[in-house]
C-alpha cells in the first residue's frame, strides 16, 4: 500500500553536512530532507556513509560542519529535544544486557517519562506484534538469541511513540515472520503520519515499501527516486544502484 507524502513538514533536515575521520573525508555537504508521514530508504554499499550520517543525526558523533534538524530541533543546540523525538535501532542490538528485557524496557521508559498505564500498554502491544514472548522478558538480556535482542531494542525504540523512527538496518537477525511483520509495522507508522527513516543492504525490500529512496556515494546523496511518482524506478533500483558505483 504506498503513501501519498505531505512536504509540507520536513521531519529530518540535513543541510551541507561534512564529515570526517583524520585524514579521510566521509561526508562531503549531504543535503536530505525527509518529511512527514514519509517511510524513506537511504541506501549505499558498505562504508559509504550511511551509518555514519546516522550517527550524526541521532547525535551520536560530532561533524565537522552543516546542520541536522529533528523534527525542528537542532541536534548539536538542543540535542535532549532533538532526542525525544526520535526512536532508533541500530543494526547491531545495543541493550544492557545484565537486565532483563522487563527492565531494560522500563529503564527506557523512566528516560522519556512514560507513565506505567502507557507502558504496560505499548510494551504489551510492541511485544505481541514482534511475538516477543512476554514470559521471556523475565529472562537476562546476555541469553537471549540476536533476534530476540533485536525485537527488545525495536519494542525500546517505539515505547514513546516517537514522531520520528530510525532503522539502520533493523532486518539483521530476525526471522521471516519478524521482517514481514516489521515491514507492515514500518508502512503503517508512516501511513498514521510519522516518519520513517530506514537503511537497508535489501534493495529488494527498499524499493517495495518506501515512498522515496536517496543513494548515497562519494559523501553526497548521488540519487534521490520518488518511487510513488515513479513506480517504474522500483523494478530499476537494483540495476540503478549498482550502476552507481561503476558496475553493469
Amino acid at each position: 500500500m504506498e503513501n501519498t507524502v505531505s512536504q509540507v513538514n520536513t521531519m529530518i533536515s540535513i543541510k551541507n553536512l561534512h564529515k570526517s575521520y583524520g585524514p579521510k573525508v566521509v561526508l562531503k555537504g549531504l543535503n536530505l530532507d525527509v518529511y512527514e508521514g514519509e517511510l524513506f530508504g537511504f541506501i549505499g554499499r558498505n562504508g559509504i556513509g550511511k551509518s555514519t550520517t546516522i550517527d550524526c543525526m541521532i547525535g551520536s558523533k560530532r561533524f565537522s560542519k552543516g546542520l541536522i534538524t529533528l523534527s525542528g530541533y537542532d541536534i548539536t543546540l538542543d540535542p535532549i529535544q532533538a532526542k525525544k523525538t526520535f526512536g532508533y535501532v541500530s543494526s547491531e542490538p545495543t541493550c544492557y544486557e545484565e537486565m532483563t528485557g522487563y527492565e531494560f524496557l522500563e529503564f527506557i521508559a523512566s528516560i522519556y517519562q512514560i507513565s506505567e498505564g502507557d507502558f504496560r500498554r505499548n510494551a504489551e502491544y510492541l511485544c505481541n506484534r514482534l511475538q516477543l514472548n512476554l514470559d521471556e522478558l523475565s529472562n537476562q538480556i546476555a541469553n537471549y538469541s540476536h533476534g530476540m535482542k533485536q525485537k527488545l531494542c525495536l519494542v525500546a525504540s517505539l515505547l514513546h511513540s516517537p514522531k520520528i523512527w530510525i532503522l539502520d538496518e533493523p532486518t539483521v537477525g530476525l526471522d521471516i515472520m519478524a521482517v514481514e511483520e516489521l515491514k507492515k509495522m514500518m508502512r503503517e507508522y508512516a501511513n498514521h503520519g510519522n516518519t520513517v527513516l530506514v537503511t537497508s543492504h535489501n534493495i529488494d525490500l527498499v524499493a517495495k515499501l518506501c515512498d522515496r529512496v536517496a543513494i548515497i556515494n562519494d559523501g553526497v546523496v548521488a540519487s534521490l527516486f520518488d518511487l510513488n511518482k515513479n513506480p517504474n524506478k522500483r523494478l530499476q533500483l537494483s540495476k540503478i544502484f549498482i550502476e552507481t558505483y561503476g558496475g553493469k
